[in-house]
């Protein structure tokens, strides 16, 4: 039997995207960057807690990743 061929990681995705135990892929929160002192302190402390991933988007990032 012939081996298939390999596939190379998309190193942009794996270092924006990390995958759970369980399969979940999560993502950090957009609006963290810049103009933060117009931002409460609520609203900051929020963006700190990764988002996950859902749906076709999520297919999609594992099979960049190569996990499906």
């Amino acid at each position: 039997m012939k081996a298939l061929n390999k596939h190379k990681t998309r190193s942009g995705v794996a270092k924006r995207f990390k995958i759970t135990a369980t399969g979940k892929v999560m993502r950090r929160t957009q609006n963290m960057r810049h103009i933060r002192r117009n931002k409460s302190k609520r609203a900051i402390r929020k963006y700190r807690i990764p988002q996950q991933v859902q749906g076709k988007w999520a297919r999609k990032i594992k099979q960049m990743l190569g996990l499906a």
